[in-house]
């Protein structure tokens, strides 16, 4: 059967029938149900952004908005185009079959249906190749790949309340602009690893530099339904 993607972008339908507000600029989302896929156009993020700081803080996040926006943007391995909403991926992976789980911040492990996750990156020869998470991670400390066995899971996240002098509550992943951590040192994210808090003490993780490319280059993040 010949393959159908839909692609969330300016002037065309998203996955629910009607355009995302969120998919106004120029970063998109595409949905292919036949391989049920999620893929986002993504940027590698700058490792430092705060001018004091000289030295990166370990990554704890995988993707998340840019900075100043994005409050975990000063760990993360690549940003999200503020244009898309955490929620926008959540209502994507739903579209696909998937429900989400429950999140968790400190102890204890998230809960949510598994998913295959990774980049796909360009490459020196013109191809387009794909970088696992143990492939894009390592120990800064003694150089080791991030674990093979990490799986990724869709929790969705907790609403939170930004005003505390107003009822109203919104999808917390939407208010922190993270959309994967890779401990669970935020709830307001939509997928979390299997990974629990007190692993956070055992790594120093960073880009590896060896499979990933420099700083604002365009790659994308592939978020895939476990068959």
């Amino acid at each position: 059967m010949k393959r159908v993607s839909i692609i969330l972008a300016i002037g065309v339908l998203g996955v629910f029938g009607v355009a995302l507000p969120s998919q106004e600029k120029k970063l998109g989302i595409v949905v292919d149900k036949d391989a049920k896929t999620v893929t986002i156009d993504v940027k590698m993020a700058p490792r430092v952004v705060l001018k004091e700081k000289k030295e990166p803080y370990p990554l704890e996040v995988i993707a998340c908005w840019p900075f100043p926006k994005g409050k975990k943007a000063h760990e993360t391995i690549v940003t999200i185009d503020e244009s898309i909403k955490p929620s926008d991926i959540a209502k994507a992976l739903d579209s696909l079959g998937l429900k989400a789980g429950k999140p968790v911040k400190g102890e204890g492990e998230p809960q949510g249906p598994a998913v295959n996750i990774y980049f796909v990156v360009p490459d020196p020869t013109g191809l387009d190749r794909k970088v696992t998470f143990d492939k894009a991670m390592i120990d800064s400390r003694n150089g080791k790949p991030f674990p093979k066995n990490v799986e990724g899971r869709f929790t969705g996240s907790i609403l939170v309340q930004p005003d505390p002098n107003k009822n109203d509550k919104v999808y917390g992943a939407d208010f922190s602009g993270t959309l994967m951590s890779i401990f669970p040192v935020t709830d307001e994210t939509v997928f979390q690893t299997s990974l629990k808090i007190e692993q956070e003490g055992i790594m120093k993780l960073e880009v590896n530099p060896k499979t990933m490319p420099k700083e604002g280059t365009p790659v994308k993040l592939v978020i895939e339904v476990k068959k």
